[in-house]
């Protein structure tokens, strides 16, 4: 069994159908990470392949190659996108991991809880500078202008996101732009390139590009309410440290504006105490739950109507199903 089909055994039957149409593709990528991903130097190989184990689902590359097939056809450049933006995805999370001093990932060892927090920047580093290495393969400097301006964006909004650590005041507005930087841009850039690698015309990468973004929104409301409120066994990763950091997420943000004076400043106080369970039940309380599982799925139905004036077939059904079950996922 390839790692490709491994992940997908791992994932839910729901995950699995919807990638159905790329699983041969997929288990493409899959070969060309394990080929790309490695070093001479034995110990750092070593970091090097227990980094790529932590990737995810594959959601990432996943949505490099359903856009190309909803567009037109695949070509081998697709997939050395599609591990192009799996090699970054892997490095944010390798950095995430750092500054969240997360211990756990995918029910692993994170790289920084298993070795330090030097050798996981650096490892992070490794990523990012071989990940534009394999991008100007392709030959196309527009791809890589993509790929280094989403990169940009997502820097940016990570490094937002850092400094509005503590800052309890922060609006739903200025979340809502952070997670669309760090998280939604490279969504987006995903569905850009694939789109734009099958020929598709501007205004049909616009839309795929849109999609792209509404589902990356979707997506990492749905992670900040598994961090806020599912255990480590369920999500195989550490969970409440959003919460450890000081970071205002979606549903915090929503409670504390549910109350005024005292109510407010008590809760307040109580997310400066970082006490989870009592968070946990003021936030179910207030209905702040309830409101961020909206807000994913609206974001999810956003995505969907990008797609509604394409012509129909099997990727772009599976895309609009990646929207839902992003919005609605449970790990």
């Amino acid at each position: 069994m390839s790692q490709a089909d491994q992940t997908l055994v791992e994932g839910s039957p729901k995950l699995r159908q919807l990638l159905s149409c790329i699983a041969d593709d997929l288990s493409a990528v899959e070969q060309r990470l394990q080929s790309e991903l490695h070093s001479r130097v034995p110990q750092v190989d070593e970091v090097v392949r227990h980094g790529y184990r932590l990737g995810g689902k594959r959601l990432r590359p996943a949505l490099v190659l359903l856009a190309g097939q909803a567009t037109g056809e695949l070509s081998d450049e697709h997939l050395t996108l599609a591990a192009v933006v799996e090699m970054i995805h892997t490095a944010t999370l390798v950095h995430d991991d750092v500054l969240d001093e997360a211990q756990l990932r995918r029910h692993e060892d994170t790289v920084n809880a298993r070795w330090n927090n030097e050798t996981s920047v650096l490892l992070g580093d490794f990523l990012f500078s071989h990940s534009f290495y394999l991008a100007s393969t392709t030959g196309s400097a527009e791809a890589c202008q993509t790929i280094g301006r989403a990169t940009n964006v997502v820097c940016e909004g990570e490094m937002q996101q850092t400094l509005s650590e503590g800052d309890f005041g922060l609006s739903q507005a200025d979340y809502l732009a952070i997670i669309t930087a760090k998280t939604a841009e490279l969504c987006a850039c995903c569905c850009e390139l694939g789109a734009r690698q099958s020929g598709a015309d501007d205004a049909t990468i616009e839309r795929l590009a849109s999609f792209g973004r509404n589902l990356g929104i979707a997506f990492q409301i749905a992670d900040d309410l598994l961090d806020l409120m599912s255990d480590e066994k369920a999500t195989g990763k550490t969970t409440g440290a959003d919460l450890a950091k000081r970071k205002m997420t979606l549903p915090l943000i929503h409670a504390r504006d549910a109350l005024v004076n005292g109510p407010r400043a008590n809760f307040v106080d109580l997310l400066e105490s970082a006490d989870l369970e009592r968070i946990r039940a003021q936030v179910k309380l207030l209905g702040s739950l309830d409101y961020a599982n909206r807000m994913a799925t609206n974001y999810a139905r956003r995505a969907a109507a990008d797609l509604a004036e394409l012509p129909a077939n099997p990727a772009l059904e599976s895309l609009v199903g990646l929207a839902n079950f992003a919005a609605a996922r449970t790990s």
